[in-house]
């Protein structure tokens, strides 16, 4: 019925990973089952024989979903089946597309889909770290042209030692966490988060992962020749014409060259660049325009990017005039928004992020439920970009998968530096608004983050600021630059986009891509120098501005207070369904949430009002270390509950007491109601306790002035 083929990979640490083809999805143009232990993963790939008409650039589009099924859960929500994706699948897809994509062959056009799903889980394994592998292993056994094979591993430093693929439980331990994509011969692609790790560190790290990655591309190879490589496809070659090509470089090159030296700002320098094609344009017959304007723009792209090249390497210029280790002007402002709990404008040449800060209670925590993680999180941060940060026109989609991607750079770099409960009783939400965008808006979005925080007086342990390196190289002869705070451009034209954030003491997360082969270890180091030097500066730039969290909170911003209980009066503080604790926040307006931690209650009180937080706290805190109800003291309290033989009038917080209608008042009542009506304040006395039932008996009228005695 089926011919299965299975190849084994051995991680250091004995576990086995096993590939698997030839039993499922054999309609799919390459298929494969990966399993770790008890996690499984099925990857499947398809290409369209055909391009699409018009289409010049890859459209690949990389799919990670987790089944609910997997783990033995059923999904949220009404429907109760798997719907849009989570972020986390969304931030696994980007690590997959990011490996892939640049292997591809760049003339290669055709419509290309790449699904891997988690089939299973033994909640041990993180599977995220077997998604780039399942995905080239389906690709590697289909006919589908490819440079590869990839691989891609998450490695850890666990207590000193490397870990290649750590558990979840090894990963909670770990000081340096990276996801790590490679070839054979070459690093493609690097993300992760450490605690304030040295450059030599985190060399060390992609140098262990790059020895697992070469072993598990060699096994993939071994599986495509067990199952029979098939003979690639042929596909529609791009149109070119080497006369029309030529022709373009000697009209453009030259004047390209000369706007590439002559420092202009973003909207010049386009405009300059786009009367060099236009001037061409104008010489030509509309039906020359007619049928080659499309390859004569991407001449013309070519020329631009090879005179942008050549320049830095050449004449040691950039675009914008700046040495290749200078950083734009910086110019940052906290406090801008005065309604908000924290903010601040971190601006660095044309790139700019308005963040601001909120800080909320327990109920403010985000819900993570997904197949494999159901819990919460206290802190949150949002990136968005919005078109006219570009001088774009274009309609909103809701947020893309780049926003959550950069996003969570920024997440990973500020995380470390905050202050944990009970230092720290806030649900954090930073929302990066960026503004103006000519290159690495996410590093700008840290930097902010880091401002917008010590502005609202969270006490962050260090700042942090970011950088994004890039490089641009030439194969000729070998000759390449390292290029601080990279623009938008010089990211598009060039060979690395290598973001790098940082405290003075280490760094605290990165980001990297590589777009060309041969990338060395020794270039990858002096990068990371180089971003050092680059991080410290900014930081300096920052701390002139603000230099330390604030000593207190903005006075609009609601306190916390935070305090443990016995476990025991957990209840008591409740009450039946809710009653009691629904109850002092009515009467206080505090907002009161309670965890059991062990043998305690952790109760946090959430409020705006001083006078209202602490009504609310002695309200707990009597229920908790109840005071004792003495006999013949006099109380004032609550009307809780009317009966016809009495009413029931709280003494303290979760003590009641019954004050019969012959002890409200000395002349006979008739009804309860004609002397007092539920939520009435009333003095009385406590004049007995039944030491069977212990319940307390109450008088109001021992209080009043006994009248006369008439003869």
């Amino acid at each position: 019925m089926y011919n299965e083929q299975i190849k084994t990979i051995e991680l250091p640490d004995g576990r086995k990973i096993s590939l698997e083809t030839g039993k499922l999805a054999k309609q799919a143009h390459g298929s494969v089952v990966i399993r770790l232990e008890d996690t499984m993963l099925l990857a499947t790939v398809v290409s369209n024989y055909e391009a699409k008409e018009g289409i010049d650039f890859l459209p690949l589009t990389v799919d990670y979903r987790e089944k609910f099924a997997s783990a033995g859960r059923f999904p949220g929500g009404f429907f109760k089946r798997e719907a849009r994706p989570s972020e986390l699948e969304i931030l696994t897809m980007r690590l997959v597309d990011r490996a892939l994509r640049p292997l591809f062959p760049s003339d290669y056009h055709n419509e290309l889909q790449v699904m891997i799903q988690l089939m299973s889980s033994d909640q041990k394994n993180m599977p995220d770290a077997l998604a780039c592998l399942a995905a080239s292993a389906a690709i590697a056994l289909s006919d589908i042209p490819f440079n590869g094979p990839v691989s891609e591993v998450r490695v850890a430093r666990v207590k000193g030692d490397w870990v290649i693929n750590p558990t979840f439980e090894q990963v909670e331990e770990a000081d340096l966490e990276m996801m790590v994509a490679g070839t054979e011969e070459n690093i493609v692609m690097v993300e992760g988060e450490m605690e304030e790790v040295s450059e030599e560190e985190m060399v060390e790290a992609i140098r262990q992962a790059h020895e697992a990655i070469k072993i598990q591309c060699r096994v993939q190879i071994e599986l495509a020749e067990a199952v029979g490589k098939k003979t690639i496809r042929e596909y529609a070659p791009e149109e070119s014409d080497e006369k029309l090509k030529k022709e373009i470089y000697d009209y453009a090159y030259k004047q390209y060259y000369e706007i590439a030296m002559q420092a202009s700002a973003k909207e010049e320098r386009s405009e300059k660049a786009a009367a060099v094609k236009e001037g061409y344009f104008a010489k030509q017959d509309d039906s020359v325009l007619a049928e080659k304007k499309g390859l004569m723009s991407k001449y013309f792209s070519k020329a631009y990017k090879e005179a942008v090249r050549n320049v830095v390497l050449d004449e040691g210029i950039r675009l914008d005039g700046r040495k290749t280790d200078e950083v734009r002007p910086i110019w940052t402002e906290v406090g801008y928004l005065p309604g908000t709990h924290g903010s601040a404008i971190f601006t660095r040449g044309e790139t700019q992020s308005l963040t601001t800060l909120t800080l909320g209670n327990k109920l403010d925590q985000q819900t993570v439920d997904t197949a494999l993680a159901k819990g919460s999180s206290s802190f949150m941060l949002h990136y968005n970009f919005p078109p006219f940060c570009t001088g774009e026109a274009r309609p909103l989609r809701g947020t893309s998968r780049r926003e959550i991607g950069h996003g969570n750079l920024a997440y990973r770099a500020l995380k470390g530096v905050l202050p944990q409960a009970p230092e720290n009783p806030y649900t954090i939400r930073l929302v990066s608004e960026v503004l103006e965008s000519n290159g690495s808006s996410s590093m700008a979005t840290v930097c902010a983050g880091t401002l917008a925080l010590m502005d609202g007086g969270v006490k962050i342990s260090k700042p942090v600021s970011g950088i994004a390196m890039g490089m641009i190289s030439r194969e000729e002869d070998g000759k390449y630059a390292i290029l601080s705070d990279i623009l938008g451009d010089e990211d598009h034209l060039g060979d690395m986009d290598f973001k790098v954030t940082g405290t003075e003491d280490g760094i605290t997360a990165c980001q990297m891509d590589i777009k060309v082969d041969g990338l060395s270890f020794e270039v990858l180091t002096n990068a990371l120098l180089q971003a050092k030097e680059g991080r410290a500066h900014i930081l300096n730039e920052m701390m002139k501005t603000i230099d330390k969290p604030a000593e207190d909170y903005k006075p609009h911003t609601p306190r916390i207070v935070m305090f443990d209980i016995p476990k025991e009066f957990i209840g008591a503080i409740i009450g039946p369904g809710g009653k009691i604790i629904q109850e002092i926040q009515a009467e206080t307006g505090a907002t009161i949430t309670i965890e059991e931690e062990g043998n305690l209650g952790m109760v946090q009180i959430f409020s705006p009002d001083l006078e209202s937080i602490e009504k609310a706290v002695n309200w707990v805190k009597s229920i908790a270390n109840p005071p004792t109800v003495e006999v013949g003291e006099t109380y004032n309290g609550k009307v809780k509950t009317i009966m016809p033989y009495g009413a029931f009038v709280e003494i303290l917080p979760g003590v009641d007491g019954l004050l019969h209608v012959s002890e409200l008042d000395w002349k006979r009542v008739e009804k309860v109601e004609d002397i007092l009506k539920e939520g009435d304040k009333v003095e009385f006395k406590v004049v007995n306790k039944d030491p069977k039932t212990g319940k307390f008996k109450l008088s109001r009228k021992v209080l009043l002035p006994k009248p006369e005695r008439k003869d």
